[in-house]
């Protein structure tokens, strides 16, 4: 075996290494679904366009998806953000998080997503 044989078979040898090891190194991919963008099922809806709205939206995803993770009962009074929120507009930021709670709970009650406790 010749010298520049021997190079181009190391070179090789070493990519085939290093290519796998650095698919390994960037995690899992996110949860299939679950990406906010514009059109997602858990993208806050067109119609709210104040911020109090679109973060109580986000607040009741994550708060039913906690409900779930806790084997809790889906009810959005389970949830103290809703319950205790004090902030600007309350109103306006709790109906926006029980209709982020109940799309979390309709998006993931479909064929063989979570079911209530």
């Amino acid at each position: 075996m010749n010298t520049k044989t021997r190079i181009a078979a190391l070179v090789l040898g070493a990519g085939m290494i290093a290519a796998p090891a650095a698919l390994f190194a960037q995690g899992p991919p996110p949860p299939q679904g679950y990406g906010q963008g514009p059109g997602r099922w858990d993208a806050p809806p067109r119609d709210f366009t104040r911020n109090i709205q679109r973060q109580g939206f986000r607040d009741g995803l994550y708060g039913a998806q906690k409900d779930f993770e806790n084997r809790r009962r889906p009810t959005v009074m389970n949830r103290d953000e809703y319950r205790n929120y004090r902030g600007p507009d309350r109103r306006a930021y709790q109906d926006a998080f029980q209709r982020g709670y109940n799309t979390w709970w309709g998006h993931n009650r479909g064929p063989g997503g979570p079911r209530p406790y």
